[in-house]
């Protein structure tokens, strides 16, 4: 298997044609780091979403040491579930390094980019909605997402449907900027899922979030009705998957894009 360079070098001096190189650079897909991790390094040009490298679960210095890798091969590393002691060593890591770091508190998302590193605007559009304040980290997650693909994300939080006349101004502004996707983060009945993909003509992406308790505790009763909601053209993604659904957003967004330009 060829090499970036040896790719980009066959290019430069006619040996193969862009649409060849294009080919050959989507089979480059696989890096490994010592014996514990396999980067999927070229997935952002294979499949339109960059690899992101998920911190829970993994030692600080296993993070680190992949982000670094991640930088190096593909000019940037985005690191979600970032604790404080990833965060940490993220820090330290690259402490010495010619990098631009942006840091997400809310939504636990670290970008870690090359100087030359520079994110290309697609044309996608995409509204992201919250029922509440304590459903932003989650709708974060999918507004960083949207923006490191591209996108032009429009965030409007604190409209759920229990005062349902919060969303008239922010159904409007979604109409009027001609999105292609709307993604809905709500957690206790996930209300406003419905709600919205009812008044739209846009494809709607519920996220339920874990802030509910008693009887459907942690989410499960908002995962359930959503999935049982009589709106067509809703999709629903697990509980919490804020990276997914700005995944599966950015992915229509940017397709929509393409074909309108």
């Amino acid at each position: 298997m060829s090499s970036l360079k040896e790719v980009l070098d066959r290019v430069a001096v006619g040996e193969i044609s862009p649409a060849q190189a294009e080919k050959l650079l989507q089979l480059l897909v696989i890096d490994e780091v010592g014996c514990f991790a396999k980067l999927d390094g070229n997935r952002g040009l294979r499949k339109g979403i960059p690899e992101v490298v998920l911190a829970e679960g993994k030692t600080p210095e296993d993070v680190a040491e992949i982000s670094k890798l991640m930088v190096t091969k593909c000019g940037r590393a985005i690191v979600s579930r970032c604790g404080k002691e990833h965060l940490a060593a993220i820090r330290l890591t690259f402490e010495h390094s010619d990098v631009n770091m942006e840091i997400n508190d809310r939504a636990k998302i670290v970008v870690i980019k090359n100087k030359e590193f520079s994110i290309k605007p697609s044309g996608g559009r995409i509204a992201i909605l919250t029922a509440g304040t304590s459903d932003i980290p989650v709708a974060e997650e999918a507004k960083f997402i949207g923006q490191e693909m591209g996108c032009i994300v429009t965030a409007i939080y604190d409209v759920g449907v229990a005062g349902i006349h919060r969303l008239l101004e922010p159904l409007k502004e979604i109409i009027a900027a001609d999105v292609d996707v709307v993604v809905v983060v709500a957690g206790r009945e996930g209300a406003l899922a419905s709600v919205v993909c009812g008044l739209v003509d846009i494809p709607v992406i519920a996220v339920p979030t874990s802030n509910s308790y008693g009887f459907g505790a942690k989410g499960v009763g908002t995962l359930m009705a959503m999935l049982q909601s009589c709106s067509l053209g809703l999709a629903v993604v697990n509980i919490d998957s804020g990276v997914a659904a700005g995944a599966v957003a950015t992915l229509i967004a940017n397709r929509a894009a393409k074909f309108r330009k």
